[in-house]
């Protein structure tokens, strides 16, 4: 098996051979959901993320030689605190080639840069019950934090509330002393501070067994997480509950990879400690899911994962409309 390593950024065709590995992949395993776009794929490829350095590898021929058996890319942090762990964000390979060893090398050289590197542990995001499972429990990893994706659908005739304009008041939430704010793309520098600080109440969030450690959040650092969505070609929205004196009390995050697609992803959703217990929570999320809406009127489903232990925020997904609709896991391997 001939296992291939890419150069950064990788070229068209290398996108394109890639796009389609994913692209046979959910059709066959998951042929409910839309497949990825290209925008989504070539974004997540070509423009290199802020949390640590990847590395690409193909399986097959090689591009020009005939299609790519299989892809795997891995992300090998290097924040501090976390350089000695890694997320393995891809290892997929087309359903023709399956049970030939294609995934078995892949993960082999995964494994050695892993190795290479002085990493002692790395992580992935697996549906539960599908061929990622089987085969990541078989290499040895272990599922340290049970969750479950749950999706909210889109009317057609959605639209934002009356008075609602971007980066500025919307129709107050159900309790008095707060307002609503909307962002779009980067959260202004004037808001960034209280933003980041809101950010740290996911430390509460639960994490399982990983052995990512948490970050601490600076406005230099959600700026730039938030500007790497906008280079890959997606779309941020943040919705956030503020107070009269400044502190941003509760915010929801939304992202579309394809501006022209019909899915997007929630992202966080924190209430900050003392705010809890307003309905903050749901506030944002509703007013979040109407201006989504009106900004991409083609957008049919938001979609988002939520460990199986959180059970506040479960029941505030339940109360605004979103489903269970499949198992999830972050499975990790010690090496």
């Amino acid at each position: 098996m001939m296992i291939h390593s890419l150069a950064l950024p990788p070229s068209d065709a290398e996108v394109d051979a890639w796009l389609a590995v994913l692209t046979s992949a959910a059709v066959a395993d998951l042929p409910q959901l839309p497949p990825p776009s290209r925008v989504e794929v070539a974004g997540r490829l070509c423009v290199t993320p802020a949390r640590g350095r990847p590395v690409l590898w193909t399986a097959g021929a090689g591009v020009g030689a005939g299609e790519s058996e299989g892809v795997a890319a891995l992300l090998l942090f290097t924040e501090e605190g976390n350089t000695h762990t890694a997320f393995l964000d891809v290892l997929t390979v087309r359903p023709g080639a399956r049970r030939r060893g294609v995934g078995t090398a892949l993960w082999e050289r995964v494994r050695e840069e892993l190795l290479a590197d002085g990493r002692t542990s790395v992580a992935a995001m697996l549906d539960l019950g599908g061929p990622g499972q089987a085969f990541a429990e078989a290499m040895g990893f272990e599922n340290v934090l049970p969750m479950a994706w749950y999706a909210q659908d889109v009317p057609a005739a959605a639209g934002a509330p009356a008075g609602a304009a971007a980066d500025g008041p919307a129709q107050p939430p159900a309790t008095p002393g707060y307002e609503l704010l909307t962002w779009y793309g980067l959260v202004p520098d004037a808001w960034a501070p209280a933003a980041a600080a809101a950010h740290a109440a996911m430390e509460d969030a639960p994490t399982g067994d990983m052995d990512e450690r948490i970050q601490t959040w600076t406005p230099e650092r959600l700026h730039a997480l938030q500007q790497l969505i906008l280079d890959r070609g997606g779309d941020m929205i943040t919705v956030a509950a503020v107070t009269p004196g400044g502190e941003v009390a509760a915010y929801t995050e939304i992202v579309l990879p394809d501006p022209e697609g019909t899915s997007a992803l929630q992202y966080d959703t924190v209430v900050v400690p003392a705010h809890r217990g307003h309905g903050l929570g749901r506030a944002v999320k509703r007013h979040m899911a109407a201006q989504a809406a009106a900004r991409h009127p083609q957008l049919r489903r938001i979609a988002t994962t939520v460990a199986d232990e959180n059970g506040p925020m479960r029941a505030v997904n339940e109360a605004l409309g979103y489903r269970r609709e499949r198992g999830v896991g972050i499975y990790q391997i010690k090496l």
